[in-house]
Parts: C-alpha cells; sequence; structure tokens
C-alpha cells in the first residue's frame, strides 16, 4: 500500500466528495439492515395472527394476517427505495472522484512527460509511455473508486449487520463468525501472489504496446523487407506471454469465490441448526431465525466482493509504482533566470559530455566562440559528435553540469531562462518531425500565436524551395498530412521543417544536417536563400556536404569529439586532408 500513499493527495483534494460518498454507503448499509428487522417483525406478527385462526378458518383473520403482510411488505419496499437512492448518490461521488483523479494523474504524467529530458526519452520507448498513462493510471481509478467504494461498502455491512447480530443472538453470532479468520488469513496469503503477479502482467503489457507502436511506426520497412511474418510471431509471442501471466493470476484469483462460498455456507448451516435448535427451545423465534439467514446472506457479496477488492488494490499498488518511477524522473531543469540576450558572442568553454549509460565520451575538451552574426559550419565523420554538439548549443540536453561550459556573452547557460532562451532558438534536428497537422500549420509551429502573416509564410515556402512542390498537394499548403508526415518524400520533410524555423525569424539558427536529403539543383536554391536570411542572426549548420558549408563564415571539423581544424572553405582546403578529399569527392556536383 506504500505505493499508493501517493493518491492520498487527491483524496485530500476531493474530500469533502469522499466524505458525502462514504456517508451514503454507511446510509445504505442502514437501510439494507433495517429490510431483515421487517422480516423478522413481520413473519412473527403474522405467525401470532395465524394461530387465531380456527380450524374451519377465520375470515377476519386472514383478512388482518393480509394485512399484516401487505403493510410491512410497503415499509420493505420503501425502504429498498430509500436505500436506492443512497445507492445512486454513493456511485455518484465516489466513482465520480475517481474519474476526476484519473484526469489529474493523466495530465499530471503528461506535463512530466514534456519536462523530461533528451536523456529520458533515449531509454524508454514510446509505447510504454502511452501504457503508464492509459492501462496504469485506468487501474489506479479502480482502486480511488470501486475499490474504496466496496471497500468501505464492506466494512460498514459488517459493522452495521453484525452488531443487528449480536443484539439477536450473541451465541449463534460467534458460531457464524468462526470460518471469519480462515478467511482472513487466506486472503492474505493469496494477495501475496496477486502484487507479483499484476506486476509482471503490466510489465508485459507495456512491453507488447512498445512493440505494436514500434511495428506500426515502422510498418514500410518491414513490409520492405518482407518481415510481416517476423513481426507477427514476435508478437504472438509477447502475447502469449500476456496470456499465461493473466491465467496463472485466473488460477490464484479462481480461490477466492469457492473458498469464500464454501466458508458462507458453512456459516448458512450452522445458523440453520443451531438456530433451529434455539427455536425448538422457545429462545428464539422463526422470524429471528429468518432475519439470521438474510443477515448471512447480507454478508456474502462484501466478503465475496473482498477478494475481486484485493485484486484491484494489488493491480493498482503496481501500477501506482510503475506511475511514480516516471513522476520522481530528473526532469530537464528549466532554471529561471536572466533573459536571452546574445549581444556579442556564445563561447564554449572546455565542454565535454558523455550520454548517460555511456563510457566513452562524446564531446571532449571542446572550446569555441561564435561571434554575433556569425554563421558556423560544422561538420566530421559519421559519430565525430555533431549532433551532440549543436543539441547542446540548443538545450537539448540541459543540466548544470553541462550549461556551465556554454556561456552567452560570459553568462552561464545555467544562469538563462530556458523557456526565453527557446523563444530566440530555431532548430532543425536531423529527424525531422512533422505533425498531422497541414503543411501551413507546421509551418506555423514555430510562430507563439499559432498564427501566421500570409507574406512571411510565403517569403519561407519560397526560402526553403516548396514554391514548386505545392502544385502537387490536393489543398495545397492547407493539405492535412499523415502521421509524421508520412504523405511527404525526405526531402520534402526537411524543407517543410526548414521552413517552420525561418518563419521565427530567430536571433539564433542551429541547422543539422537539413539538407542532406535535397536533390543539389534545389540545395543550390536553399542555400541562396539561406545566405541572405542568415545575414542578420547567428548560426550554426552541420552537414556532411559542401554546398551548405560554403556560405559559412568559419567550419569547424570535428573527429572522435574533438575539434581538428578550424578555418574557412579556402583555408580548410589548403590544409585539411578529411575537408579537401570531401571537396574532391563532390566536386562533380557543383561544375
Amino acid at each position: 500500500m506504500r505505493e499508493l500513499f501517493f493518491l492520498n493527495q487527491y483524496l485530500i483534494k476531493y474530500g469533502k466528495m469522499m466524505v458525502w460518498g462514504i456517508a451514503f454507503v454507511l446510509l445504505t448499509n442502514v437501510f439494507s439492515a433495517s429490510v431483515p428487522v421487517l422480516v423478522r417483525l413481520g413473519l412473527d406478527e403474522a405467525l401470532k395472527q395465524s394461530l387465531w385462526i380456527t380450524g374451519q378458518g377465520d375470515a377476519l383473520a386472514v383478512s388482518l394476517i393480509y394485512q399484516t403482510a401487505l403493510a410491512f411488505g410497503i415499509g420493505i419496499l420503501m425502504v429498498a427505495i430509500i436505500r436506492g437512492v443512497c445507492m445512486y448518490y454513493m456511485r455518484q461521488t465516489l466513482i465520480v472522484v475517481s474519474r476526476k483523479v484519473e484526469y489529474d494523474l493523466k495530465n499530471r504524467l503528461y506535463n512530466k512527460y514534456q519536462k523530461l529530458g533528451e536523456s529520458f526519452y533515449r531509454k524508454h520507448m514510446t509505447g510504454d509511455l502511452l501504457s503508464r498513462m492509459s492501462e496504469d493510471v485506468s487501474n489506479v481509478r479502480m482502486y480511488i473508486g470501486p475499490a474504496i467504494m466496496y471497500f468501505a461498502n464492506m466494512i460498514f455491512t459488517f459493522v452495521v449487520v453484525i452488531y443487528q447480530m449480536l443484539q439477536a443472538n450473541a451465541s449463534l453470532t460467534l458460531w457464524v463468525l468462526l470460518p471469519l479468520p480462515v478467511l482472513s488469513y487466506s486472503i492474505y496469503q493469496v494477495s501475496r501472489r496477486m502484487n507479483l503477479g499484476n506486476k509482471l502482467i503490466q510489465e508485459q503489457l507495456s512491453q507488447i504496446t512498445a512493440s505494436a507502436q514500434e511495428t506500426f511506426a515502422g510498418i514500410r520497412i518491414i513490409k520492405s523487407f518482407g518481415m510481416e511474418s517476423t513481426f507477427s510471431q514476435k508478437f504472438q509471442s509477447e502475447g502469449e506471454e500476456y496470456k499465461s501471466r493473466n491465467m496463472r493470476l485466473a488460477k490464484i484469483n479462481a480461490l477466492f469465490f469457492p473458498m469464500m462460498l464454501l466458508l458462507m455456507g458453512l456459516s448458512t448451516l450452522i445458523v440453520i441448526y443451531l438456530g433451529g435448535k434455539e427455536v425448538e427451545k422457545g429462545a428464539f423465534t422463526p422470524g429471528n431465525l429468518a432475519e439470521f439467514v438474510i443477515y448471512l446472506n447480507m454478508l456474502i457479496w462484501p466478503v465475496a466482493s473482498l477478494g475481486w477488492t484485493t485484486a484491484l488494490v494489488q493491480k493498482a499498488a503496481a501500477s501506482q509504482k510503475r506511475i511514480n518511477e516516471f513522476l520522481t524522473a530528473e526532469e530537464h531543469q528549466e532554471f529561471a533566470g536572466k533573459p536571452f540576450l546574445l549581444q556579442r558572442n556564445i563561447a564554449l568553454d572546455r565542454l565535454t559530455f558523455t550520454y548517460e549509460g555511456k563510457t566513452q565520451a562524446a564531446l571532449k575538451d571542446i572550446s569555441l566562440t561564435i561571434q554575433k552574426g556569425e554563421i558556423l559550419g560544422v561538420t566530421g565523420r559519421t559519430g565525430s559528435g555533431k549532433s551532440t554538439l549543436v543539441q547542446l548549443l540548443a538545450a537539448m540536453y540541459y543540466t548544470s553540469e553541462d550549461t556551465s561550459h556554454i556561456l552567452v556573452d560570459g553568462v552561464s547557460m545555467r544562469d538563462i531562462d530556458l523557456q526565453d532562451f527557446r523563444r530566440h532558438l530555431a532548430y532543425v534536428p536531423q529527424d525531422v518531425f512533422l505533425f498531422s497537422e497541414t503543411i501551413k500549420d507546421n509551418i506555423a509551429f514555430g510562430i507563439e500565436t499559432g498564427e501566421i502573416q500570409e507574406e512571411e509564410l510565403q517569403k519561407a515556402v519560397k526560402a526553403a524551395c516548396l514554391e514548386k512542390d505545392i502544385p502537387q498537394w490536393p489543398e495545397g499548403l492547407n493539405t492535412l498530412l499523415g502521421e509524421r508526415g508520412v504523405s511527404l518524400s525526405g526531402g520534402q520533410k526537411q524543407r517543410v521543417a526548414l521552413a517552420r524555423a525561418l518563419v521565427k525569424r530567430a536571433d539564433f539558427y542551429v541547422l543539422d544536417d537539413c539538407l542532406s536529403a535535397v536533390d543539389a539543383e534545389t540545395e543550390r536554391q536553399i542555400i541562396d536563400h539561406l545566405s541572405q536570411w542568415l545575414k542578420d542572426s547567428t548560426a550554426v549548420v552541420v552537414a556532411h556536404r559542401i554546398a551548405p558549408l560554403r556560405m559559412a563564415d568559419r567550419i569547424i571539423v570535428l573527429e572522435e569529439g574533438s575539434i581538428s581544424d578550424v578555418g574557412t572553405h579556402e583555408e580548410l582546403l589548403q590544409r585539411c586532408e578529411y575537408y579537401r578529399n570531401l571537396n574532391e569527392s563532390q566536386s562533380a556536383e557543383f561544375q
């Protein structure tokens, strides 16, 4: 239960509704317990009146018995109606609270996900994130609503019913309750196994969700390699494991109901046997015996629901533990500080960076100064640290240790307001992501208001060389894209992402190999536009191709995480072998 203590804050938040809900649970049980009393009184009264009937029959006495039965029947009906009303409001309060907590918890998880850093998403799959927000939160909701409601109902039922039974016959009540300690011990033993079983089931469900999400996201690759059957078998195998774990838990759950029904049946036999003897002695009336049997039947459902409620609690505890793992994860720190104002330069001072879980540094002792208004080119072999460098410059990895080595006009990045910094940043990552919206909406994404002036839109479209593609799209820029922009080619995706960055009119641009899927002629046109567009901004341009690097004022060459050379295009051609070979291998494109 310690994992569920986290939810106490929500129970306090909705405390008023919870109190009303518990009050209605109590009222429901009070009126439920009054039904056996009315049955006892009605039956005993009818039996007394039946003694007045003569051997030939007494019409007056028979009529009186009917009237008595009718009166008590109406009384029982009225009590049942009131009980039904109380039960309605019981569910309307406690179940509604559980829905409110579900809403709050999902929003809290969603907001937490947005605050987690890049390293978190490198370790966790999207399917697992979705599973914790959907399945795990739903399990927790079942604890807040049905589990608490039925558990409270069980407690009040026991208290009210056993009190009434003790008032009627204390010794018989003790005999009836004799099997309960055995039941309690059995529940304790089984619940431990249920907790482990539920934990294993939720972990496997996350694995299935992650596997399905990855399969659907990469369906085109799977089909192109003809691997459908392999992935189907993999998913089937994971499904079989999920089924197997559920079956094991079902077998444990299956012990509850037969065991409880057996023990309750034994209690019923005790009532009928011992109660019958008391009636023979005259110490018990037939009405008392009927009352006891009804009370005993009232206990059957709460006791029977104990197993189900225990399963809900155990499942919720396992799910809440998984949720807490993410809620307590270290956030991508967004230090509030000074506004971002670039007047002189951005400097990297002996920056070294190692990815979490890795032993080899991705960047080693990088010292570099980017002057305001300068376009800095970055190139190097695959794995040399280019993307890592620009991700750090774009504050994708943001810890106090890393940011202390990045200075803006001498001010450490950790002392600069991250939100304000990103308002002045335009970042085009190597892995382009487009939303399932229109092309226009994707381009306007970088505008804080979400609305873009038509003139600015057309300028960005022209700069990204998207004009020639517009006639191909059914509704032009208002064409709705598929998931992750699946309806566009690789080059079109890159150019839409570039247009999205350009319309922002940022002070600092970070372009990570954003023209790699564009043909040479289109690349030349875009570079001509970019040279004009970036002339009043500071920019870092990563590229494997020479053409984008030619517009840079300076170019750095990275090798195994370190800067191996720095210079202009002409200087690097003279002294840098890697750069010279790169230029010669691509020279045919520029003839």
